[in-house]
């Protein structure tokens, strides 16, 4: 029987240098401010909303870069436990894509708020109920330290903004940490703009921050950037992505019969 991170102190944890006491922090943060996103409209809300996806992002591009590999190496079931918070990482994604295409006034907007709230729930219970109490029984109080510090030191350089194309996994969400970090960065600091700037300059800092969207947009759409995900992570608004593995497959094959043809056709003459 295992106990929940919730309810160990800072010492079972670890100590204060754990990965664990570190997730547990940014849980409680997020609890807190999904409580204040409730009855929140307009910039109001909009705030939040940044705040909650400057938290949530790069927390969870940290644990599928620095804690799932360790978990699917640890536990004989790791896999299946760690593909199952990658699909509630996946949803949360393309949940935030989908709300930043809504209007404020729009009879939708809070049917995804509700299920982006209650994912992000459910993704927090599974792991403080299930799979880092299991981490916490396979590995030594120093390697949750070790472990805390690399989660640490990759979630301040992480992308903050959904990507629901980019690969849960590595090598393709390694690959597009540095562009996408810096392009989420940016616009975070124009948003933010947004929200305070006089009226006069609000229409400029809104493009700029839809031109940036744009190039993380395209940024995300190269293939490599879908590279070691799971297949059942894939699916993007219910649409398969480009099959970019069975195309080079098929080109391969192609060019080899080609080659073999002409090789043919050589020794014939």
């Amino acid at each position: 029987m295992y106990t929940s991170v919730a309810d160990q102190t800072t010492d079972q944890l670890g100590g204060p240098l754990s990965v664990l006491v570190r997730q547990k922090r940014d849980h409680v943060k997020l609890d807190a401010l999904m409580e204040q996103l409730r009855g929140t409209t307009g910039e109001e809300q909009a705030a939040v909303l940044l705040r909650i996806y400057r938290l949530v992002f790069p927390h969870a591009f940290a644990e599928e870069s620095v804690l799932w590999p360790v978990m699917r190496r640890v536990l004989p079931d790791g896999g299946d436990l760690t593909l199952e918070v990658e699909r509630e990482h996946q949803e949360v994604n393309e949940l935030v894509r989908r709300l930043e295409g809504l209007d404020d006034g729009s009879p939708e907007r809070a049917d995804v708020l509700g299920r982006l709230t209650e994912v992000l729930d459910d993704d927090v219970r599974d792991e403080e109920d299930a799979l880092f109490p299991r981490l916490q029984a396979r590995v030594s109080r120093r390697e949750l330290q070790v472990l805390g510090v690399l989660w640490e030191v990759v979630r301040r350089i992480a992308p903050t903004r959904a990507h629901p194309v980019v690969a849960r996994r590595p090598p393709g969400n390694v690959v597009a940490a540095l562009p996408l970090s810096v392009l989420d960065r940016l616009r975070d600091v124009v948003d933010r703009g947004v929200l305070t700037a006089p009226n006069a300059i609000t229409p400029a800092l809104h493009h700029a921050s839809s031109a940036l969207a744009r190039a993380s947009h395209a940024v995300e759409l190269l293939p490599i950037m879908r590279s070691g995900e799971d297949p059942s992570t894939r699916y993007i608004a219910g649409r398969p992505p480009f099959p970019w593995a069975a195309v080079a497959l098929a080109a391969s094959a192609v060019a080899l019969l080609g080659a073999g043809a002409v090789r043919a056709a050589r020794r014939a003459g």
